[in-house]
């Protein structure tokens, strides 16, 4: 849409009120509402003042005042209001120049691309998360000086088989077998199928939706793919859907990768592929029918893969997930088949279009415009430097040798390790000026300061079965 064709929409919609939705630096949502009186073509120019000092990563107090310009194209009714609402998301802007905020993760996206197509590789990106996440009944959890504990429940969870429940109709799933059993095991058929109602409402194209692997209401809904900053704006209102619906259900949805121990975590495993003239340029006659183009993608993405973990796992959560010797993709290697591999080449279609690359390791955590971004600067890096993936890894990797496996690097043990690897590779993100040496400095010592030290200092509750009696 045009401004002017906004204006007609609400009108038509019979809006009362406008949202205004940004993203922030770490990838959350944050929003204010204006009275439909305040919606005119010239916002669409001229901005909506805040205070970018109370936004996290952002501005200091001092220098706080920042201006959200709504993007037209994000038009839409919002689904959750009990008032008529236009919801619209918006980029930020520097009051005093005018300039789009370096720190600003739709910007940095909107780089990535014009990056992209700057290097003559290709016209576009094509990105398709596959975000899992949890649907629990309940969440409490409290850290404070003397006590911290965390609890979560769910009616369809395996260790609810004895609990009096007036009438326990069974149909608990058992630890990782949540793939796919029908109702009445699967509780949440029609939460998933309202999600995908709501989400359709709201112009996503859903392909399918099912129950995951994980007992307590894992789940998984996947929608198309889409060029790099639109996918990333999709993935935002992916998000809002599930977790609105599920909260209308008297549940809770989470993306924290790991929630539950003993079972699967939740990872987001990226679909990718470049295109250049309306064609795919990673199809082609080599392995797993790929050019050499997707190869030296793969090399790429294979060799800053730890860096891209401090931007694709970025919370102290994903390496409960991403440990060795279990399901998690930790291991640096490709493979056709094998989903303990890194990245995998999926081969449900032999047609050229559907030719793509699938990077395991990244989680819903992540601020999907940064860790997109991240991901197709580490391809293109690998392309323009003909990077060699080196063989690829058909085999179980769980069944080799200590000594077959020593060879096959993985990923960061910890988002400190992480940070560490993005400390010293660096230099292919800053290509094109899509990255900022202030945007990843920025990054490092927000997680450092704000989630690393605060994780570190505290005492963990298996702490004290273990040390207690020392």
């Amino acid at each position: 849409m045009k401004p002017s064709e906004v204006v007609i929409f609400a009108k038509d919609k019979g809006a009362r009120l406008v949202d205004v939705k940004f993203v922030d630096f770490l990838g959350v949502w944050q929003h204010f509402t204006i009275p439909i009186g305040e919606l005119s073509e010239e916002i669409f120019e001229e901005g909506l003042g805040f205070d970018g000092s109370s936004i996290r990563g952002w501005l200091p107090i001092d220098a706080s005042d920042m201006l959200v310009v709504p993007d037209p194209a994000t038009a839409m009714m919002d689904p959750f209001t009990e008032h008529p609402t236009v919801s619209l998301v918006g980029d930020i802007r520097d009051p005093v120049s005018g300039a789009a905020y370096e720190r600003d993760p739709r910007h940095i996206a909107r780089k990535a691309e014009s990056y992209l197509r700057s290097t003559g590789v290709g016209d576009v990106a094509y990105f398709g998360p596959e975000a899992e996440f949890f649907v629990f009944d309940d969440v409490r959890y409290e850290s404070s000086a003397k006590q911290s504990f965390y609890a979560i429940d769910s009616e369809e969870a395996v260790w609810n088989t004895g609990r009096d429940e007036g009438q326990n109709l069974g149909g608990k799933i058992p630890h990782k077998q949540g793939y796919f059993p029908v109702p009445p095991q699967d509780h949440q058929q029609d939460v998933r199928s309202d999600m995908v109602r709501v989400m359709e409402e709201c112009g996503l194209k859903v392909e399918k939706h099912h129950h995951e692997v994980a007992t307590a209401g894992q789940a998984e809904i996947d929608f198309r793919f889409d060029s790099l900053a639109a996918c990333a704006d999709k993935l935002m209102l992916f998000k809002y859907v599930v977790k609105n619906v599920a909260r209308k259900y008297g549940k809770t949805a989470t993306f924290m990768p790991k929630p539950l121990f003993g079972d699967n975590g939740s990872g987001m495993h990226t679909h990718q592929s470049i295109w250049k003239n309306e064609k795919p340029t990673f199809s082609g006659s080599g392995y797993a029918g790929l050019s050499e183009t997707a190869l030296h993608y793969i090399g790429g993405i294979l060799k800053h893969a730890p860096a891209l973990a401090a931007l694709c796992n970025p919370t102290t959560n994903s390496y409960k997930r991403l440990v060795p010797g279990f399901e998690a993709p930790v291991n640096l290697a490709y493979s056709s088949r094998n989903r303990s591999a890194a990245v995998r080449i999926p081969l449900y279609s032999s047609s050229p279009k559907a030719k793509r690359i699938e990077f395991r390791s990244p989680d819903g955590s992540c601020n999907p415009y940064l860790a997109f971004s991240a991901m197709l600067l580490a391809g293109l890096d690998g392309i323009e430097n003909r990077i060699d993936p080196g063989k690829p890894l058909d085999r179980d990797i769980y069944a080799m040798s200590k000594e077959e496996a020593k060879d096959v690097p993985q990923m960061p043990g910890s988002l400190d390790e992480a940070l560490v690897a993005l400390e010293k590779d660096q230099a292919f993100l800053l290509k094109g000026g899509v990255f900022t040496r202030d945007v990843l400095d920025a990054w490092i010592g927000y997680k450092r300061e704000h989630e690393i030290d605060v994780i570190r200092l505290r005492p963990h509750p298996k702490e004290f079965e273990l040390y207690y009696d020392v």
